[in-house]
């Protein structure tokens, strides 16, 4: 049964579900692709070549994460963490550190639950070793990686098990905030951001943000709650325009109202989010000794490069 209204493309109408339409991915690939080359420029002089250098294959290589998801079954718990489904919500009561949380958890729980800012950590040793051997290939791979990790870790929603407001009558939020929001405002957005600064603490920064994030789940649901019950429902829905494609979802003026009222919650996250990526990349760098990189080596193509299916394994909702 359509739940949310025809896509027509081509001619030829069909229908689909606006969930699994607009969350085919986390940020949205227009998003994680904008923070990763945004953040190129965060970078100091010493650095800032071989990045610019790479900058296309660093941009578009932003969704592999994404794209995983649909081959690899550990991928999408490396997306998220449900804070509310540890100890009554009390983030605190989780370990920081990996070894210390599955001593305290199974690690089948911490995967269920997901593992996202352990997993930054994991993606930022990787890219230091990298950085360490002159991999020009691994630290493409790996700075795309974590640019993706650490802009999911600044969604909220990517911080509960009411992801997609499945639990407050909200279906459709998740992709609303992290897709539709920033395809429509964020060439209004100020998106230069200060120079990226050394991380003393890679781990704490990593839950620092996830902090941030747990902390501002409350105003994306009861904001769009709030409105949803004031503003005239014939008009939250329209057709729009997207990839080409005509679509059913959220009206241009609901997308408004609703982005005026979290008064530029979306462009700060994004900010923070290409700030702290340029931060991670730097640290990296400085903690596998400051290597002077060959800039005349050109990166083959990967051959991990993800091939997608057609279904997403695990958790749909967050791609």
């Amino acid at each position: 049964m359509n739940l949310y209204g025809p896509i027509m493309k081509k001619n030829t109408l069909t229908y689909i579900g606006l969930p699994l339409l607009l969350l085919c991915c986390s940020w949205g690939f227009f998003a994680h692709k904008h923070i990763n080359q945004r953040a190129v420029f965060t970078l100091p002089a010493d650095l800032a070549p071989f990045y610019k250098k790479h900058i296309d294959l660093i941009t578009e290589k932003a969704v592999d994460p994404d794209k995983r998801c649909y081959i690899d079954t550990a991928e999408s718990p490396r997306h998220f963490i449900d804070i509310d489904d540890y100890d009554a919500g009390v983030i605190d009561s989780i370990p920081i550190h990996w070894s210390a949380a599955k001593e305290k958890y199974r690690e089948r729980t911490l995967m269920a639950q997901g593992i996202i800012p352990w997993q930054i950590h994991f993606t930022y040793q990787k890219l230091v070793a990298a950085f360490t051997k002159k991999d020009v290939q691994a630290i493409i791979r790996y700075s795309a990686d974590i640019g993706h990790y650490v802009a999911d870790a600044h969604v909220p929603l990517h911080t509960t098990k009411n992801y997609n407001g499945q639990y407050s009558g909200q279906i459709g939020i998740h992709a609303f905030w992290e897709s539709r929001i920033p395809e429509m405002f964020a060439k209004q957005y100020k998106l230069l951001v200060g120079k990226a600064v050394y991380l003393e603490s890679t781990l704490d920064t990593a839950w620092t943000i996830i902090r941030e994030s747990h902390a501002l789940v409350n105003d994306v649901l009861s904001i769009e709650k709030e409105l949803s019950a004031t503003f005239p429902k014939h008009q939250q829905r329209s057709y729009i325009t997207r990839n080409n494609t005509l679509i059913w979802s959220y009206s241009d003026a609901y997308t408004t109202a609703y982005h005026d009222r979290m008064n530029g919650m979306v462009e700060r996250r994004m900010r923070q989010s290409i700030w702290r990526v340029g931060c991670y990349w730097f640290s990296a760098w400085i903690d596998a000794g400051q290597p002077e990189l060959n800039l005349q080596y050109n990166a083959k193509p990967d051959a991990r490069e993800p091939k997608t299916n057609d279904k997403i394994i695990g958790r749909e909702e967050w791609h």
